[in-house]
């Protein structure tokens, strides 16, 4: 099987378990939200973000409470989804940012959102695929780790990830990759211990056939 056949079947396979339909796995309603939702789930779970988000949109309701809040009240919300002193800040300077540079809303153009504090380019990606519904390629840790081992690509840097997958996934295929492998990667490929032998991917999964040839 060549790359190009290898990667069709991965994607066919992958449309036809998780389906098509873009999915976001954090809460909101307003599109800064997402933006600090994203930056609160650096290195913290989708699941303790939302939980976390809950409190703060309720306390927060406009983007003058984002930047006149108390940061100490701030951070004593946003703890739980841990480096809560510098999220805190970030998005407090996040917010008044948002308001002096852009009217209030959150920018499109990925040039003008890596330069908000505690945003990079997986966050940025976030915000461009489901705020504004522009193709992009999210690369967290879930899509690092199996692209590599089903073969997609062969680099565990996330920029040089990004720029490679999408040499060859198709565009139209981009902004459902993260959800589809983020979910792969909690159930079936989890860095801790892989379900290889029950994976509807093994027969199309580098790793698997080097484990099989291994053995």
């Amino acid at each position: 099987m060549t790359k190009d056949e290898r990667v069709k079947k991965i994607l066919s396979l992958l449309d036809k378990k998780y389906g098509k339909e873009q999915i976001c796995f954090l809460n909101y309603k307003k599109d800064y939200e997402l933006l600090f939702a994203t930056i609160l789930a650096a290195q913290s779970k989708d699941a303790r973000v939302n939980e976390v988000t809950k409190v703060l949109f309720k306390r927060c309701k406009k983007l003058d409470d984002y930047i006149n809040i108390d940061i100490n009240e701030l951070e004593e919300i946003i703890k739980p989804c841990g480096f809560f002193k510098m999220k805190a800040k970030n998005i407090i300077n996040t917010a008044s940012v948002l308001k002096e540079k852009f009217n209030g809303k959150v920018p499109s153009d990925i040039d003008e959102l890596v330069k908000l504090k505690g945003v990079g380019r997986k966050t940025a990606n976030v915000i461009r695929s489901n705020i504004f519904k522009l193709p992009s390629i999210v690369c967290d840790t879930h899509v690092i780790r199996t692209s590599n081992l089903l073969g997609l690509a062969s680099t565990k840097d996330p920029v040089k990830l990004e720029k490679a997958l999408e040499k060859v996934i198709p565009v139209s295929h981009w902004s459902r990759l993260n959800p589809q492998l983020m979910t792969l990667g909690r159930t079936y490929c989890d860095a801790k211990k892989k379900n290889c032998n029950e994976c509807f991917l093994n027969k199309t999964c580098s790793y698997y056939e080097k484990l099989k040839n291994n053995n």
